[in-house]
């Protein structure tokens, strides 16, 4: 296994049982506002501890870039470590059982390992570039679909950037006219590894950041799907904006999607 991978697979496993002992535990969550729509709690802080716990054990002069901490720079600043510790907060504090941690290493700018792990449903996703993607013992492969016809496509709505919502609805206008339906389910990571094993035909969001989809990026690649941003490019980590499925479906989604995009979100 690659080494890396392994620490990864431990900083998630251990970030997930601090994950599910806060879930269990629902009246010791503390919760705090970040900004509109956005919130933090104690058990997102304690996640990420861990993470960085393990990280530091093993990599100590690697950089980790984390949600919550930003970045922690290490003497090695080609290695770093792309962190989500909850991905699905506001599900956590509802009590909705769909979240995920994330971590993904990149290694001069380039992907190499991607871990999701749903601790509630004990499910791994993993890939390392060039070796293909699992969960838990299972290969991964993308559905590959032809057409939009019955398609079930999963996306999030831009709660933080709110200016982006009739731009969001339009896109979904246009696709529903092909696809079966839609979910929304508020996870990207977990909507990234739904993609790659199959459970929905194709994802798209605006306005995300690279924690929330670095490891799910890799993830869906190594399955034999396609990410790109609404251009058909590879902006996607720095621009937030990203749709993932088969590659023939990512070709119609575009063909839906670019009609709606005002002139920023064509950049």
């Amino acid at each position: 296994m690659n080494p890396m991978l392994n620490i990864a697979i431990r900083a998630a496993r251990k970030a997930g049982n601090v994950i599910a002992k806060g879930y269990e535990r629902r009246d010791d969550i503390q919760t705090t506002l970040k900004s509109k729509n956005d919130y933090v709690t104690n058990i997102d802080k304690a996640s990420e501890e861990a993470i960085i716990e393990v990280i530091r054990k093993s990599y100590p002069e690697h950089t980790i870039i984390t949600e919550e901490s930003g970045a922690l720079e290490g003497k090695d600043s080609d290695t770093q470590w792309v962190i989500d510790p909850l991905d699905g907060t506001t599900n956590f504090v509802k009590g909705l059982p769909h979240f995920s941690v994330s971590i993904a290493i990149r290694v001069k700018g380039r992907t190499e390992v991607g871990v999701v792990y749903d601790p509630i449903r004990n499910e791994l996703f993993t890939a390392v570039r060039g070796e293909g993607a699992k969960m838990n013992d299972m290969r991964l492969r993308v559905e590959n679909k032809r057409d939009l016809s019955g398609a079930i496509l999963t996306t999030g709505f831009p709660f933080k950037q709110t200016r982006l919502m009739p731009t969001q609805f339009a896109i979904m206008h246009n696709l529903i006219e092909d696809c079966a339906d839609f979910r929304r389910m508020g996870s990207a990571a977990l909507d990234l590894c739904y993609v790659a094993a199959g459970r929905v035909d194709g994802y798209f969001e605006m306005g995300l950041k690279a924690w929330d989809i670095a490891a799910g990026d890799l993830i869906v690649r190594e399955a034999g799907g396609l990410v790109c941003d609404f251009n058909g490019g590879h902006s996607y980590l720095t621009s937030g904006h990203l749709v993932a499925a088969a590659p023939r479906i990512v070709k119609e989604m575009l063909t839906k999607i670019q009609p709606c995009l005002s002139d920023e979100l064509k950049k």
